[in-house]
């Protein structure tokens, strides 16, 4: 005869205490291995004093989208954002006077080294590791100028620090930190219709960037409508993040690059004379 079912308080009561524990400590371990996360993620930022990050007023779309950036590489929290005013009539210098704005905040608050973003800015490959390796070099180098988190670059070569390359800056501003001699002598210039992307062009020494590099731009519908044509060409190559990839891949492999297209070549060759 079969016995009638217990009542579901009498058949919680017959289960063992641990089962109605496990799950809660398994959550209580889930959060403290995320905030101990967070935490180590934080500390090679604590280099640095200031950190923005620009945007229009009227994007809160893409203040959220950056916020949601910074959480994951432990700077929940931790960024100022600098709401500016679509420029009446030229784009390119509302972004000019939003990046200097950030600068002479960062100067004005006694920063030593101040951080600035975008409001596209994503993260790919980043590593709180990394970041601590470094920062400790910046501290060994006092001299820096700039250090990049994400940009197109002209040239790369090796440090003594395998996470540290020094390069020479070619274009984008979406991710960078400054030291606050060089930021003090840029933050006070008025416009003088150098585009923000070129920045950094005329430097030839004391500039790095973390390798690999890990600060991207968000694909966004472009606020500057000024270069279509470019928006539609980075578009077709994959956007900005697979270009950027590549072109910090070529410049810290391009000899082997060369190397490997001479050979074919000569291969070509081999076959076609045989």
């Amino acid at each position: 005869m079969n016995e009638d079912p217990l009542p579901f308080g009498l058949f919680l009561k017959g289960l063992p205490e641990d089962i109605f524990y496990q799950e809660n400590r398994a959550t209580e371990r889930e959060r403290r291995l995320s905030e101990e996360r967070a935490e180590e993620e934080a500390v090679g930022w604590d280099y640095f004093d200031r950190l923005y990050c620009v945007s229009l007023r009227e994007r809160e779309d893409r203040r959220q989208s950056a916020r949601k950036e910074f959480s994951k590489v432990g700077l929940a929290d931790r960024v100022e954002f600098v709401l500016g005013e679509r420029h009446p009539h030229n784009i390119e210098e509302g972004v000019y006077d939003s990046h200097m704005m950030c600068l002479r905040k960062g100067l004005e608050a006694g920063a030593r080294n101040i951080v600035v973003f975008e409001d596209d800015v994503e993260f790919d490959r980043f590593d709180p590791e990394r970041l601590r390796n470094c920062t400790e070099f910046l501290r060994q180098h006092p001299r820096w100028k700039v250090l990049l988190l994400g940009a197109l670059i002209r040239s790369s070569r090796k440090t003594t620090e395998p996470c540290v390359q020094k390069v020479r800056y070619q274009s984008l501003t979406h991710a960078y930190a400054l030291n606050r001699h060089y930021a003090a002598t840029l933050a006070y210039e008025p416009w003088r219709g150098i585009v923000n992307d070129t920045l950094f062009r005329p430097l030839t020494d004391d500039v790095y960037a973390i390798y690999p590099m890990c600060a991207f731009q968000k694909y966004f519908n472009s606020d500057n409508y000024k270069y279509p044509m470019l928006v539609r060409i980075r578009r077709f190559l994959g956007g900005l993040n697979r270009i950027q990839k590549a072109d910090e891949f070529y410049h810290r492999h391009k000899f082997g690059i060369y190397a490997a297209h001479a050979i074919a070549v000569l291969l070509v060759l081999f076959v076609f004379f045989r």
